[in-house]
């Protein structure tokens, strides 16, 4: 399963650019999250996604621990998309998704004794 549109994303925003976003608890849009965050962007082209990107080593830990979600562009209000708008090089009108965080790997543990030279 292919891990998110961080990397494949038509456009990325800043954490502060997109500080609009947050909380996304009280965001009056449609907001997909966990399971349902990585089925819609599954279906997504990465083209049509937006990724919010870390500036600073708080805003990568914030967004780091943040769980996966995708918010649908169209249903957010005009205020929050003009602000968004503002800070693209293109159209926020050509996007459908803003992905905030990044689908989780799943990796084998490793002790430390496989790293050091014995």
């Amino acid at each position: 399963m292919s891990k998110g549109h961080f990397k494949s994303a038509g456009e990325s925003i800043s954490h502060g650019d997109a500080s609009v976003l947050f909380p996304i608890t009280e965001l009056d849009a449609t907001v997909h999250q966990h399971r349902d965050a990585e089925r819609t962007l599954e279906a997504a082209e990465g083209s049509d996604v937006i990724a919010v990107a870390p500036t600073s080593l708080a805003s990568s830990y914030f967004l780091t621990q943040h769980v996966l979600t995708a918010v649908l562009v169209d249903t957010l209000s005009p205020a929050v998309q003009s602000h968004l708008d503002d800070a693209l090089d293109g159209s926020i009108e050509q996007f459908e998704l803003i992905q905030i965080g990044k689908w989780t790997a799943q990796s084998p543990n490793h002790s430390l004794n496989e790293f050091t030279g014995a």
